[in-house]
């Protein structure tokens, strides 16, 4: 009876025994676990903020660079004197960037690019030749490159398309302003004492290597090779391959109209001669002289008395008979 009884408490027990060490076993594992996941979630919620940090800081860095490149942009655009080299700190700082004294003083010692000048145009000779006003002194101007027919010289027919190219170049510079560039090749003036220029319009656009494609001129290298003669020769050939202006298809069949010269004694004058005269009496025209300077020099030999009597200054510019070379 005993034995049995012994057996039965063996019995009943050992599954009390064995569901409490499980349970004592659980809590323990489950504490375990709970300090797993604690450190876990710590773990995470460190590094969501690490993230944080880093993306304000790189938010604020992005910032403060897109600031720097906005005030860089403004102190490019703004002319420093230099007396203002010295600035205090809290000048210094520009949206929350510092610029340095010294990029300052860079941008203050930097020289703006000069203005272009133009000059306005008193008279248009011919298709390559012009007068304009330089500081109140009348120039004549010859362009580098280019020859148009001829229509004004009185030693001369007229030639094709002569008449078409000067009043092309009248249409396009009369009354304008134009910007002139020399071209250290060709020297200041010619044998006539013209400037010898490029001429260009107040838009940008090159007067001469228009009237070249254009077909109102051709192009011209008087001795030496110029600056833009590249340009001009391709000019041309697209103008002859485009039968523009004087290369277009009988375009000069037909006669071309001469001037009417009336033969009479050649009078040249001489500083002697022109001493001794009292410019009282129209003695003589433009087509007594070879030359513009010989003209000149008469006409400034008698304006000064009784003013233009010989009629050599038809426009009253000052220039007496521009038509000649």
């Amino acid at each position: 009876m005993s034995d049995y009884v012994l057996i039965l408490t063996k019995v009943n027990v050992d599954p009390v025994a064995g569901l409490v060490v499980r349970i004592v076993r659980f809590k323990k594992e489950k504490k375990i676990l709970n300090n797993m996941l604690k450190k876990v979630l710590y773990s995470i919620c460190g590094f969501l903020v690490l993230m944080f940090v880093l993306g304000s800081f790189t938010d604020d860095y992005k910032l403060d660079t897109r600031r720097v490149q906005i005030s860089s942009i403004e102190l490019n655009d703004i002319s420093i004197p230099e007396e203002a080299n010295v600035f205090s700190s809290n000048e210094e700082t520009v949206l929350g960037s510092t610029i340095t004294a010294s990029k300052r003083r860079m941008k203050s010692t930097s020289v703006a690019p000069p203005e272009e000048e133009y000059y306005s145009v008193t008279k248009v000779v011919d298709g390559d030749t012009l007068a304009v006003d330089m500081g109140g002194k009348i120039e004549t101007i010859r362009l580098i490159g280019i020859n148009t027919p001829e229509t004004v010289d009185p030693r001369k027919t007229v030639e094709c398309f002569g008449i078409e190219a000067s009043e092309k170049a009248k249409a396009l510079l009369s009354g304008q302003h134009v910007r002139i560039e020399m071209d250290p090749t060709q020297g200041e003036r010619d044998k006539y004492n013209r400037l010898l220029a490029y001429v260009y319009l107040d838009n940008g656009k090159s007067f001469n290597k228009y009237m070249i494609e254009e077909g109102y001129a051709y192009e011209y290298t008087y001795n030496n090779p110029y600056k833009y003669q590249n340009e001009y020769k391709a000019a041309e050939i697209s103008a002859k391959l485009n039968e523009k202006g004087l290369w277009a298809e009988s375009v000069c069949d037909t006669p071309l109209q001469t001037p009417i010269l009336i033969p009479k004694e050649k009078f040249t004058p001489t500083s002697q001669v022109l001493s001794q005269q009292s410019c009282s009496t129209n003695l003589y025209n433009c087509s007594d002289f070879v030359t513009q300077n010989e003209a000149q020099s008469a006409f400034n030999a008698c304006s000064g008395v009784n003013g233009d009597v010989h009629g050599l200054d038809k426009d009253k510019d000052g220039i007496a008979c521009e038509s000649l070379p």
